[in-house]
């Protein structure tokens, strides 16, 4: 993550020109602040508060610095979304944001930037899981201090949305094995103990906590997300696992 240090500077720099006095602050969050970034399978979290509205016209420029900065990020890229500070402080799920760009958008802002940017609005309940990390564990890049600019999201509210997240993980395991093995287990260990952990950090509590008949599928899980070393996938045991963990997350 040492290496993102001037990318990280730069954004900030150009976020300040660019957003000048509508900005309160950027906020670092994801495996960067809970010390399991891998540049092979990790992106890069932020989340940017603002005062009021952007214009069309400042969200064109600040989709472009993204997308030439986005050329020096990691292999997985620059993921981002811009909200309202009225909408963090109480907290509003789901919630509003102003705009959102990741990787899998870029070919889709290139192609058309004006109606990307007409488009990219409305709610994402994925900020609720964002907004707690960045609570518990994030990292002030600029602006005010978090508890100053976020409330605590309510524990419904977090639940709804990081059980939207895997609630399709049935069907989903065998084309995103990895990313499903560790997600169902911290769903699982937040139901059960209120802990926010991090993918790797979710496996490791998976394997002291869940039957051992799963133990070398969620250990390929941690090795593929530590190495980006595809894992060896048993598609039936995996479907199996993914069916005991929801299970489980919904009878808690």
């Amino acid at each position: 993550m040492e290496k993102c240090k001037d990318l990280l500077d730069c954004f900030v720099a150009q976020s300040k020109h660019i957003l000048d006095g509508n900005l309160v602050g950027i906020y670092l969050h994801g495996s960067a602040v809970m010390g399991c970034f891998h540049a092979q399978k990790s992106d890069i979290d932020l989340l940017v508060v603002v005062k009021d509205g952007i214009s069309d016209e400042v969200k064109r420029q600040y989709m472009d610095m993204v997308v030439v900065l986005n050329e020096r990020a990691p292999q997985k890229g620059i993921e981002l979304s811009i909200v309202k500070e009225e909408v963090c402080n109480p907290f509003v799920y789901p919630t509003p944001f102003e705009l959102h760009f990741s990787i899998t958008h870029l070919e889709c802002y290139q192609k058309s930037p004006t109606d990307y940017i007409e488009k990219m609005k409305g709610t994402d309940k994925d900020l609720a899981a964002h907004i707690t990390v960045i609570y518990h564990r994030g990292k002030t890049l600029y602006g005010r201090e978090i508890k100053t600019v976020f409330s605590e999201v309510d524990r419904a509210d977090y639940l709804d949305s990081i059980w939207s997240d895997v609630e399709n993980a049935a069907e989903e395991i065998v084309e995103q094995p990895m990313y499903f093995v560790l997600n169902l287990c911290r769903v699982l260990a937040y139901k059960k103990e209120n802990v926010i952990l991090s993918k790797q950090e979710g496996g490791a509590w998976g394997l002291a906590n869940i039957p051992e008949e799963y133990a070398g599928l969620i250990e390929d899980a941690m090795t593929e997300y530590e190495t980006g070393a595809s894992m060896h996938l048993d598609k039936k045991l995996a479907t199996e696992y993914a069916a005991y963990m929801l299970t489980q997350i919904s009878n808690v």
